[in-house]
């Protein structure tokens, strides 16, 4: 007798599970290892204010077009251009803050700094400008005096604040922060900017406050109730959302 042992003849049903078992590993995605992993980055509760947050903005801004476009807009001149435009630019400006927050990776961080840039220098900003140039044509169409409400005074200030907000913040990261000597010093400064946008944002949002809620032309072209949701406590809750979803430890100075 032979001592070779004969080898075992495959059935056809054994060699297709082979088969199939290797075009399944064939097919499986490479995972990526080490410092390619993006780690899941939102802490609890972030997704849930997020949702808050833009429902509310909903509610501000829908009742702010609503209220402009049901009372007669070809009567309203350049006028109704700036409450459209403003409220747009808050939306704006609230979508470049809510995303770079949760970011905390080298490539979420550049991600969500090129989508802040965005938001902010190409939408928001001239958003803004556009609508306080159209108030500004208004009254001088009218020869009306301007920023004689406290909505105006603070309209004013916030959008001189929020252009030299933008200049800084994009000088902190443009040509590596060479504007502030880069490296480290740089990197202090967008700190800054951060916090300085962080104290910004809740005026941008009284400002806002003020001329929907309490302006001559709403108060005499809205319901009270209506005020009272879409301007007071909508962007009330919108700043809440913003500031739960705050990271501290991004802005240790020291």
């Amino acid at each position: 007798m032979s001592s070779e042992v004969e080898p075992r003849a495959t059935t056809s049903s054994e060699h297709n599970s082979s088969t199939i078992e290797e075009q399944q590993g064939l097919l499986q995605p490479e995972q990526p290892m080490g410092s390619n992993t993006i780690k899941p980055e939102g802490r609890r509760g972030d997704a849930s204010a997020k949702v808050i947050i833009w429902a509310s903005f909903a509610v501000f801004a829908l009742s702010t077009w609503v209220i402009i476009l049901s009372n007669d807009p070809a009567s309203l001149g350049w006028f109704k251009f700036h409450p459209l435009f403003q409220s747009l630019s808050i939306g704006s400006f609230t979508y470049g803050i809510l995303t770079l927050q949760p970011t905390s990776q080298p490539k979420t961080k550049a991600a969500g700094l090129q989508r802040h840039q965005i938001a902010m220098m190409c939408v928001g900003v001239p958003l803004i400008l556009a609508g306080t140039g159209a108030i500004l044509l208004q009254k001088n169409s009218h020869n009306a005096p301007h920023f004689t409400t406290w909505h105006g005074t603070f309209g004013i200030l916030t959008v001189a604040w929020i252009i030299v907000q933008a200049l800084v913040g994009g000088s902190t990261v443009w040509f590596g922060g060479a504007a502030w000597g880069g490296g480290m010093k740089a990197k202090l400064m967008w700190k800054y900017h951060r916090l300085s946008g962080y104290v910004l944002f809740p005026v941008l949002l009284f400002t806002a406050h003020l001329g929907g809620g309490w302006s001559f032309w709403s108060t005499g072209h809205s319901d009270s109730f209506v005020r009272l949701l879409a301007f007071t406590i909508a962007p009330f809750v919108i700043l809440a959302g913003v500031y739960s979803r705050i990271r501290p430890s991004k802005m240790k100075f020291f």
